[in-house]
């Protein structure tokens, strides 16, 4: 490729020949070989890509080493976030935050197949080791059974005596999203640097390091929408192909392609649902994320059949595919969700189990024939719904979704001081916490890069851009609906896996290619390095405030860079 500036230089060379040529025949020779060597110097190419790209061609250069490393660098990165996650999880031995909740809802699961109460401050029993002392009767608790479900495996392998197998699954759970999220960027970006680089930040990143080492929902919620979000993206491609093959197919045949095929092999469509299930059996979060996703799949399949030559392609994508991918998508979510609820379906202990069989409370009339189990597990979600919507608890560490996306006020989830030189940190006064503080370099970068594809979704409208906000939106715009609820930063890790994506969609196109004029491949790869590196350095930074690595209050403070972290 020639300069920009290469052709005013071609015509003034031009010029020049022909001058020469009409003054003196004898030098048409020598003018000639003039403006032949001028216009060769003029249009060489740049020198494209850097030593390091050639490097590392030739050491990806067979075929066993291009799958070394396209399996490498994912699983690299994803046991870089194991041991930030698994190293000294036991600490604290404490029950942190919500883990009062979670942690012995999930152990009176495994033991009654219902979430079931405790006596009056139980906290310092079973931490301690007590953990039997939890009572018969039911607990009213606001969010379905899977997650606890997944909390309590950990203790039911090796017992609730020790913090460790508290937090095991979770920090089992964000190990697991990290390597999910490679694969994801990957079927996005098709590349495995960039996959790998996407990995690099959720692995390092505060918010998603806090949510895998303290034992609530939130980061099963995020695990099981990444990997229906990963299936969507497989479905997308492998639907892609079907469709375009049963059109070739049809006309071949001499049939015209009025309405498009009916696709009943979907089988991602349905591994979709199974996850999507699974994390609305987790937080109720995930309805929104199924309705997203459910009119995604069909915009995509509408725009498929338009591409592959449907006549009318929007009345077959609604009226022939869509029922079709409902029923793939839909029953499957559900029946996940009320298999989540076995437990309390098929014990008598429950809170609300027998409310249907008191008196006046039983269904009459048209639903007369449904299980009072049923009709009881339905007044249930009805009181936790009117208890979601309507909670207003005064908390000191809420932060409104407004803020969310800058990080005005992350969670405080524990917090130990001691004063008489035993704390572990070599002074008299020493601080613990657990810091619900993303990295700022990973989150504000990631929030700008979003902004910056709401804009290019607009302008180009690439379909990676627009199903990276889908996920965004998804996670995020439903909670805008709830500005007075008392809600918390770190609702945000369900969103945090598309922020990243956006934020490593940017660093794609700062990159470049390696066949890229040298100087623009060297720009893109010292900035992107530079940034890492910075990455890195910050999550050094900030680990012991994630970990509960006792501090002087002097270190502390040094990490607070907004007037609401602190």
């Amino acid at each position: 490729m020639s300069r920009d500036d290469d052709a005013p230089d071609a015509d003034a060379n031009g010029d020049a020949e022909a001058g020469a040529s009409d003054a003196d025949p004898d030098s048409d020779v020598a003018a000639a070989d003039v403006a032949a060597a001028d216009a060769a110097a003029t249009h060489r190419e740049e020198p494209r890509g850097t030593g390091l790209d050639r490097w590392w061609s030739g050491l990806v250069s067979t075929p066993r080493r291009r799958a070394l490393w396209y399996w490498g660098g994912p699983i690299l990165v994803t046991l870089l976030a194991a041991v930030l996650r698994f190293w000294n999880l036991g600490n604290p031995h404490a029950l942190v935050f919500d883990e009062t909740y979670y942690v012995k809802d999930a152990w009176t699961l495994l033991h009654h197949g219902y979430e079931s109460a405790w006596p009056d401050d139980p906290n310092p029993a079973f931490e301690a080791g007590d953990t039997d002392i939890f009572l018969a009767d039911p607990e009213y608790v606001v969010h379905p059974p899977l997650g606890k479900w997944m909390i309590s495996l950990g203790m039911l392998a090796f017992g609730a005596d020790n913090a460790f197998w508290w937090r095991a699954t979770t920090a089992l759970a964000g190990t697991i999203a990290v390597f999910v999220l490679t694969l994801v960027a990957r079927r996005l970006f098709a590349s495995t640097l960039v996959a790998v680089i996407a990995g690099l930040l959720f692995a390092v990143d505060g918010n998603a390091i806090v949510m895998s080492r303290v034992a609530i929902l939130d980061n099963w919620l995020m695990l099981f929408c990444l990997l229906g979000f990963w299936f969507v993206l497989l479905d997308r491609a492998r639907t892609a192909r079907l469709l375009e093959a049963r059109v070739d197919a049809g006309l071949a045949a001499g049939e015209e392609p009025h309405l498009g095929p009916a696709i009943w092999a979907r089988p991602w469509v349905v591994a979709a649902g199974l996850a999507f299930g699974a994390a609305t059996a987790v937080k109720w979060s995930g309805l929104y994320f199924i309705a997203a996703v459910g009119i995604y799949l069909v915009v995509v399949d509408a725009l498929a059949r338009r591409r592959t030559g449907v006549h009318f392609w929007a009345t077959g994508a609604v009226l022939k595919q869509a029922p079709i991918t409902f029923l793939l998508f839909v029953p499957i979510a559900v029946a996940v969700y009320l298999a989540s609820w076995t437990g309390w379906l098929v014990t008598d202990g429950g809170y609300y189990r027998h409310w249907a069989d008191e008196a006046d409370h039983a269904a009459t009339g048209l639903f007369a024939w449904v299980p009072h189990s049923l009709q009881s597990l339905w007044h249930y979600h009805q009181a936790a719904y009117g208890y979601h919507v309507g909670v207003q608890t005064p908390h000191p560490w809420q932060a409104n979704p407004l803020t969310w996306l800058f990080m005005i006020r992350p969670t405080n989830m524990y917090f130990l001081a001691t004063d008489d030189g035993s704390g572990g940190c070599g002074a008299t006064t020493c601080w613990s916490s657990i810091m619900e503080i993303a990295n700022p370099l990973v989150w504000w970068a990631a929030t700008i890069a979003t902004g910056y594809l709401v804009y290019r979704l607009v302008r180009y409208r690439e379909w990676q851009v627009g199903v990276i906000l889908l996920g965004v939106a998804a996670g995020y715009l439903p909670w805008l609906m709830y500005l007075n609820r008392t809600v918390f930063q770190f609702y945000s890790i369900v969103f945090e896996p598309y922020l990243l994506l956006a934020l490593a969609f940017v660093i794609t196109l700062i990159l470049g290619r390696p066949t890229d004029a040298t100087w623009r491949r060297k720009r893109g790869l010292g900035v992107v390095g530079v940034y890492l590196v910075a990455v890195v350095a910050v999550s050094v930074f900030y680990y012991p405030l994630w970990s509960a690595i006792p501090v002087t209050p002097e270190f502390r403070q040094l990490h607070f860079w907004l007037p609401g972290w602190g």
